[in-house]
């Protein structure tokens, strides 16, 4: 009981840094996000074994490992119909940006930096993510 405390001590810790790293004027859309032609012509497909770890080390400190989504912090990915609905290059403009507090659709009331608060993220690494996200995604 006491490990499984300070983990999620430790983890709540982990993913308030990364939103005081990530800033908070990621501007991203509501629901629905342009398809930008470029990035869908240019996106290379992801590759889920090489997004899980990606994952693991940027999203699941809101998402959780599983990404079943950690209370007051991000939403569970695994049944979300927002990503169930969108396109790959939707997703990336997505996560490219994030979501901020002030969005209307952000309905946790936690900011979602750009790229999770990695900028080192790559476009072929968030493709990867991506990749992983689609296999887990009901």
């Amino acid at each position: 009981m006491r490990k499984m405390t300070l983990l999620l001590v430790v983890m709540a810790f982990l993913a308030l840094f990364l939103v005081a790293c990530g800033g908070g004027d990621g501007g991203g859309d509501s629901e629905s996000v342009d398809e930008p032609a470029e990035e869908a012509a240019a996106m290379s497909e992801g590759d889920a074994a090489a997004g899980e770890g990606k994952f693991q080390s940027t999203c699941a400190a809101c998402h959780g490992p599983d990404a079943k989504g950690l209370p007051n912090l991000g939403k569970d990915m695994t049944i979300s119909e927002f990503i169930g609905g969108s396109s790959d290059a939707e997703l990336l403009a997505f996560v490219k940006t994030g979501r901020p507090i002030s969005d209307p659709a952000n309905t946790t009331g936690v900011d979602m930096p750009p790229k999770g608060g990695n900028p080192a993220l790559s476009d072929q690494d968030l493709a990867d993510i991506i990749a992983f996200i689609r296999t887990l995604n009901q």
